[in-house]
C-alpha cells in the first residue's frame, strides 16, 4: 500500500513536517536570542568564567561599601582640617576700620589716624598715628572683647565701633570731626 499526500497518512506527514520546520526555526530563533544574551551578560558580569548575577551583586555590593568607608573617611579628614583651619581664622583680622582726624584742629588734612584691627572674638589692636606740625606720635592699646585695656580716645573709640559694625562691614573708613 502506497501512501500518497492526499491520504489520511500523507496528510498527518505533512502537517508533523511543518510543525517539525516551525519548531526548528523556533529553536534557531532563540538560539539566538540566548547568545544575545550571553553577550550582553558578558557586558555586565565581565570575564570572569561562570558566575552567576547573585555573585556579582555581591562583588557590586562590597565594592560600593569599600567606596563608601573610603569616602567617609576623607570626609573626616577634611572635618579636622577644616576645623584647624577654622581655629586658625579666629585669631587673624576679620573687622578693621581707619579713622581719620585732625588731632589739633590745625586743618592739617586729617592727617591723624586711628586704626581697629579685631579678631572675631572682638579682641586686637587699635594703632593711633597723631601727627603734628613738628612731630608724629604713634600709640598702640590692646582691645579685649570690644573694650581697650587703656582708655580709648574717643576716635579710637569710633574705630572700634566702625569695626564691629555689621551695617558698615569691615575695612570701612570714616573721618572725624574732632
Amino acid at each position: 500500500m502506497a501512501t500518497t499526500l492526499t491520504d489520511t497518512r500523507g496528510i498527518i506527514a505533512i502537517a508533523a513536517a511543518g510543525v517539525a520546520l516551525l519548531a526548528l526555526l523556533a529553536c534557531v530563533g532563540l538560539l539566538l536570542k540566548t547568545r544575545r544574551l550571553q553577550r550582553r551578560q558578558r557586558v555586565v558580569l565581565g570575564e570572569h568564567g561562570e558566575r552567576d548575577l547573585v555573585a556579582h551583586a555581591a562583588d557590586v555590593h562590597d565594592a560600593f561599601e569599600a567606596l563608601r568607608a573610603y569616602v567617609d573617611e576623607v570626609a573626616m579628614r577634611l572635618d579636622a582640617r577644616l576645623g584647624g583651619a577654622e581655629a586658625a581664622l579666629r585669631g587673624t583680622f576679620a573687622h578693621r576700620a581707619l579713622v581719620r582726624y585732625d588731632a589739633y584742629n590745625e586743618l592739617s588734612g586729617k592727617q591723624s589716624v586711628s586704626i581697629a584691627l579685631l579678631d572675631d572674638q572682638r579682641s586686637g589692636i587699635v594703632l593711633s598715628c597723631i601727627h603734628h606740625r613738628d612731630q608724629a606720635r604713634v600709640y598702640a592699646k590692646a582691645v579685649n572683647g570690644g573694650q581697650g585695656e587703656l582708655e580709648l580716645s574717643p576716635e579710637e573709640l569710633e574705630a572700634v565701633r566702625i569695626a564691629l559694625s555689621s551695617a558698615e562691614g569691615p575695612g570701612t573708613a570714616a573721618e572725624h570731626p574732632a
